[in-house]
This record gives structure tokens, sequence and C-alpha cells, in this order.
């Protein structure tokens, strides 16, 4: 299976206050590329996102502001049509507010949780928050919270899944967003 697993971070409540993105492309169910950038929003940061994501305005000084980020990785989402995050209405939310915040055109795809899937496979869990699931099974997530790890961590559950399950279970999960 080709997809593209995405997780934002957010400077406030905001949800389109994207301050950092990570994509990890999968091509045939292996990582084939991880990319990842900070992001200047316009908009104060929040104490409690900063708790979360450890990110703060002074971090993305220099950053780009998101249209700049989205011109370079738009295309990604033509060809990669399925999306996938671990809560990712989340995700498509801050993509969807932050693209109408800047006048720019939201892209149409397919999107798939990986939340989902180990509620419906491994329904014994503690919980399903991402640090769960990807320790649960046997899988590696270096910083919880940094966009670029949790998209990977989302990568290699959905992946996880297709080799246990198969793709045609899997497919069962996908929505059109």
């Amino acid at each position: 299976m080709n997809f593209l697993a995405m997780d934002f971070e957010t400077a406030s409540s905001e949800p389109w206050s994207a301050v950092s993105l990570g994509l990890t492309i999968v091509r045939d169910n292996q990582i084939a590329q991880n990319w990842y950038s900070l992001i200047k929003p316009e908009t104060s940061f929040s104490y409690w996102n900063t708790e979360i994501n450890g990110l703060t305005a002074d971090d993305v000084l220099d950053s780009p502001k998101f249209p700049e980020v989205w011109a370079d990785i738009k295309n990604l989402y033509d060809d990669y049509p399925v999306v996938v995050g671990h809560n990712v209405r989340f995700d498509n939310n801050v993509l969807k507010q932050t693209l109408k915040y800047y006048g720019l055109k939201t892209p149409r795809y397919l999107s798939l949780d990986t939340v989902s899937l180990p509620r419906k496979f491994q329904p014994g869990m503690v919980n399903h928050k991402l640090d769960t699931v990807v320790s649960d099974l046997g899988l590696f997530l270096e910083h919880h919270h940094n966009a670029s790890d949790d998209a990977q961590a989302s990568a290699q559950i959905l992946i996880y899944e297709i080799e246990h399950f198969g793709e045609e279970r899997v497919k069962d999960f996908v929505k059109l967003v």
C-alpha cells in the first residue's frame, strides 16, 4: 500500500496555528522518506501547547510560514491520496483550517485513522494513545509529540496492521475527507 502519514503540532488551540508538520511517505508498505518542517504561525503560543510539544515562538522565529511549506509538499497529497495519522481528524482539521486561513485550496484525499485499527484488532490494550500502541506492538517512537516521529509511528502502525491482518481488512477503515 502507498500512503502518506501526517502529523501536525500546533502553537495554540486555534486549528490554523500549525507550528510543525511531519510527513512519512510509504511505498509498498515500506517507509521511503520522512519529511519535517517547523512553521511560523501567525498566532501566539499557548503555554499548554508548548508543554505538550516543547515548541516556542523562539524555536520558529526563522521558519517559513505555512504557504511556503505548502508549496513544497502539496503535490504529495495528489501522489499519495491516502493520508493516515493517529487521531487523524485533528491533523485533517489543522490542514483544512490552515489552508482556509491562508486562502489556499484544500486537497481531496482519503484518510485512515491509526487509532481505529488497534481498537478493532487489539481491543485489549490499556488505551489506544500513540505511545501505548507503539509500545504494545513492539514498534519505535523516539519523541512523542514531535511531528516527524509521530508521523513515522503512525506509518509503522499501519504497516504492522497490514502485515498482520491484510491490506483488504485495513482498507475498510479508509474514509473520504
